[in-house]
């Protein structure tokens, strides 16, 4: 088996739903038989918490450490061909006992070497541009990209650019930009067709024609440790997650196969 393609779900800012996409994403492409690895870079661990998955020892923490193996933290997310490495409070600590170690930046795409039964390996990354986020980029093949509809929308998009482009130069040569992914998006309102056009005409090669709707059920999956497919499959936004799904694979001239309930998805 070819190894995994890699992608960073990045941005900076919080609240833009990140951690829903790289739930939800995951889930969808795993509903489309691909094999998805879900690693929680994120010490706040709202990823591992909105798949229902244990935060007892050991998880990304440990394995960062070195004091295991990233196969001794994969566990099953609860949905069909998806997995999970799950994180707790104590990643923060990484950010600490990151500074001054010699190749710090490469821990994360050193655990991944060797992780080949996967398709895809999606990183739930911080809503910052700290370590842990640098770590996650220097691990991946490309960048998927969260922008909420509002409008500050752009607002630090040109940081966040130049620090994949540093990656890229310095740590991460195959490095390059998936797409940008409107969530939140209210098809009624002016500022968000505005967003949209705004965000279409700076960045028209790397935009997704799929925008992620509000939707009440989006909001309450995470509560119940399910991904909005689990939860409500029906719901504009397990729709528009299955949709965004169909959409990278035809990007990548995947072939979409699992759509057993064509009334639902």
């Amino acid at each position: 088996m070819s190894a995994p393609r890699v992608l960073a779900v990045v941005n900076q800012k919080g609240g833009v739903g990140k951690t829903t996409t790289a739930i939800n994403f995951g889930a969808a492409l795993g509903a489309f038989e691909q094999k998805v690895l879900l690693v929680d870079c994120d010490p706040q661990a709202n990823a591992t918490r909105g798949m229902g998955v244990s935060q007892d020892p050991p998880v990304l923490y440990e394995a960062l450490l070195g004091e295991c193996g990233l196969a001794e933290v994969i566990r099953p997310s609860g949905f069909p061909g998806v997995d999970m490495v799950p994180s707790s409070r104590q990643l923060v600590g990484v950010e600490v006992e990151f500074v001054g170690t010699e190749g710090w930046e490469r821990r994360l795409a050193d655990l991944l070497v060797g992780v080949d039964d996967y398709d895809v390996v999606l990183l739930d990354c911080p809503p910052s541009l700290g370590h842990l986020t640098l770590c996650g980029l220097a691990a991946s093949s490309s960048v998927l990209i969260p922008l909420q509809c509002e409008y500050f929308a752009l607002e630090g998009m040109s940081e966040l650019f130049a620090t994949i482009r540093r990656v890229h130069r310095s740590l991460n040569a195959t490095l390059e930009i998936e797409g940008i992914v409107l969530t939140m998006f209210d098809e009624r309102t002016r500022l968000a067709r505005e967003v949209m056009d705004e965000v279409r005409a700076h960045f028209p090669d790397h935009l997704y024609e799929t925008a992620i709707p509000r939707n009440v059920r989006l909001a309450e999956a995470p509560s119940y440790g399910k991904s909005v497919l689990q939860y409500d499959i029906r719901s504009r936004g397990a729709q528009a997650y299955l949709n965004l799904a169909r959409e990278f694979l035809d990007r990548h001239e995947i072939a979409a196969e699992g759509e057993t309930d064509r009334e639902a998805v």
